[in-house]
């Protein structure tokens, strides 16, 4: 597998993680999702989560085992994260390493292609679920307001690097939006 490819998410969801329904679930056939914290549920230096992601969860929930899994070795903070949601969770990852994802799917009881791993990151999140066979769903990081306008200089870095190796994060076929009601055809 091409380094490009490794990179390539399958979905860039164009908006956080909040945008990601049932219906998009549904469409991608996903039954399991695996999920990043940092970034993508909180902001950074949050340990507390929003209403609105409390009511994602639940709406998901349903019929999609939710597990997350964070490079982050804070006990307190991610188990905090993780409780608030009551979520399984598995620390210090080491994305992109595979291991604890495979941990989480294997909880899941699920095959590899029906899981999804969502997350902020290319060289972290998208690379780790690809080399796993997942189905892997980029969203825009979640962010405190206050430092909204500031930089993101990995973030921009990881960008630019997986353009110069051919990755497509402009592709209107890798986007969806939450108002798009096609529906995917069976592969």
């Amino acid at each position: 597998m091409s380094k490009a490819k490794l990179l390539q998410p399958d979905l860039i969801l164009g908006d956080t993680i909040l945008g990601l329904t049932p219906n998009i679930l549904e469409y991608y056939h996903i039954q399991g999702l695996v999920l990043d914290v940092d970034e993508t549920l909180v902001p950074l230096k949050k340990a507390h989560i929003s209403e609105e992601l409390r009511l994602w969860v639940d709406s998901i929930r349903p019929n999609t085992p939710i597990w997350l899994v964070s490079n982050n070795l804070s006990e307190n903070r991610i188990g905090r994260i993780a409780k608030s949601l009551d979520l399984p969770y598995l620390l210090g990852a080491v994305k992109p390493s595979r291991r604890k994802l495979r941990q989480a799917i294997q909880a899941m009881e699920l095959p590899n292609a029906r899981v999804a791993m969502v997350g902020d990151r290319l060289f972290t999140d998208v690379l780790a679920g690809n080399r796993l066979g997942m189905f892997t769903i980029l969203v825009q990081p979640m962010v405190d307001p206050a430092i909204a306008t500031r930089s993101y200089p990995i973030h921009n870095f990881e960008v630019w690097l997986s353009q110069k190796l051919g990755v497509s994060l402009m592709s209107p076929k890798h986007k969806f939006t939450k108002h798009d009601k096609r529906k995917r055809n069976e592969t």
